[in-house]
């Protein structure tokens, strides 16, 4: 069900300029709906695309008591090969499904590599500081992924996280 909800509203959302990240359903009915433009998420586009929905979800039957559509934020998680290539030289957080060297979290900035493809079979890798201070290399590919979510570092006057 939840994949067909996916489709029905990524098929909706085509000739309207945004991207699709997520579709979730949340306790007391709310129905939750993330997207994403290049240049960012206005106001206006998620008033335009709730509005769509709406009348959508009312003619397609879909249950649900309210619908909240929204962007996905600084830290946009990464659900599709797509996103990996798209997101390529940017500071990332993964969780990997097994671990390598006990570690299954890893921070740092994420590469494509040039033959990547977006079957799920494509090499990416990322660069993270080991606790010795060195710099390495993971190799994974997206099938190797629990999760991922971007991970940029935010400057609010003046302190770093």
């Amino acid at each position: 069900m939840a994949a067909e909800l996916f489709a029905l509203t990524q098929e909706a959302l085509v000739g309207m300029d945004v991207e699709l990240v997520d579709v979730e359903r949340a306790p007391g009915g709310l129905l939750r709906v993330t997207i994403d433009r290049p240049d960012g998420v206005r106001i206006e586009d998620c008033e335009r695309v709730s509005k769509h929905l709406s009348r959508l979800f009312e003619v397609e039957n879909i249950d649900y008591r309210r619908l909240e559509v929204g962007s996905p934020g600084v830290d946009r998680p990464l659900k599709r090969p797509e996103d990996f290539l798209r997101f390529a030289g940017e500071r990332v957080e993964i969780r990997l499904r097994q671990a390598v060297d006990n570690r299954k979290v890893f921070t740092g900035l994420l590469q494509a590599a040039p033959q990547g493809d977006a079957s799920g079979t494509a090499g990416f890798g990322i660069e993270y500081e080991t606790q010795s201070g060195e710099t390495q290399v993971l190799g994974f590919t997206f099938d190797d992924v629990e999760r991922a979510k971007l991970d940029p570092i935010l400057d609010f006057k003046g302190k770093k996280r």
